[in-house]
């Protein structure tokens, strides 16, 4: 691979931590096809919590424009209005933590059949 200049062009790989924040709102709103204002507007609102620098700059996350889309999707192609959106978002939360609790008795039932197997196998 030739860079033009006679140099040999090194192909560079990252990984990028989805949940660091890395775009400031004028990029995060370009690849969320929206308005900086409309982003402004989500995170008064409790739909986006973006990371702040030390200079108080909002640093916007993989996951943040993901889920940005996401409520792009949900209002332009669904027409959900922001109240439905907020709704949505807030069953989905809801619904992932009972998941987790779920997980963690199911996890403990286990644990506790194993050790009355084993305690009558004495």
């Amino acid at each position: 691979m030739s860079t033009g200049n006679g140099r040999r062009g090194v192909r560079v790989e990252a990984a990028m931590d989805e949940q660091r924040g890395v775009f400031m709102i004028s990029v995060a709103a370009e690849l969320s096809h929206m308005h900086p204002q409309t982003l402004r507007m989500y995170e008064a609102r409790g739909l986006v919590s973006p990371q702040r620098s030390a200079k108080n700059t909002r640093l916007y996350s993989q996951r943040d424009v993901e889920r940005l889309c996401r409520i792009q999707r949900m209002t332009s192609e669904q027409g959900l209005n922001l109240a439905g959106v907020e709704t949505v978002l807030e069953m989905e939360e809801r619904v992932g933590k009972m998941r987790a609790e779920l997980e963690r008795v199911r996890q403990r039932a286990e644990k506790l059949e194993r050790r009355i197997w084993t305690e009558r196998g004495r």
